[in-house]
């Protein structure tokens, strides 16, 4: 069972930054699909980036380009996010994902291709 658990959430105002980490606990597959989401009340989840672990480059969503940077230390089985120029519309609960395996570019920002998640950390951007 691939356990999650994000830290680093907190409160800025706009413009700041922070720096969101994930560890993951599991180690019975050799790479994974790691992604992260989030989710603004009355909204859905939507992906922000995604990596795989077996290398190549990282992918982000239009919205988060130039902004954010997806990262990993596979020795410390840990991904980030580093977040730069936070905007108010970036406030959301931050959510970690793995899925065994190579990311596929059609779903690899799409909540039902990953099956573990954190429990979320929240991000507040104040304007």
């Amino acid at each position: 069972q691939v356990q999650l658990v994000e830290s680093g959430g907190g409160s800025v105002q706009a413009g700041g930054s922070l720096r969101l980490s994930c560890a993951r606990s599991e180690y019975t597959y050799s790479s994974y699909c790691m992604a992260w989401f989030r989710q603004a009340p009355g909204k859905q989840r939507e992906g922000v980036a995604a990596i795989y672990t077996g290398g190549g480059s990282p992918y982000y969503a239009d919205s988060v380009k130039g902004r954010f940077t997806i990262s990993q230390d596979n020795a410390e089985n840990t991904l980030y996010l580093q977040m730069n120029s936070l905007k108010p519309e970036d406030t959301a609960m931050y959510y970690c994902a793995a899925e065994a395996g190579v990311c596929y570019l059609r779903t690899m920002l799409r909540p039902a291709a990953f099956g573990y998640w954190g429990q979320g950390t929240q991000v507040t951007v104040s304007s």
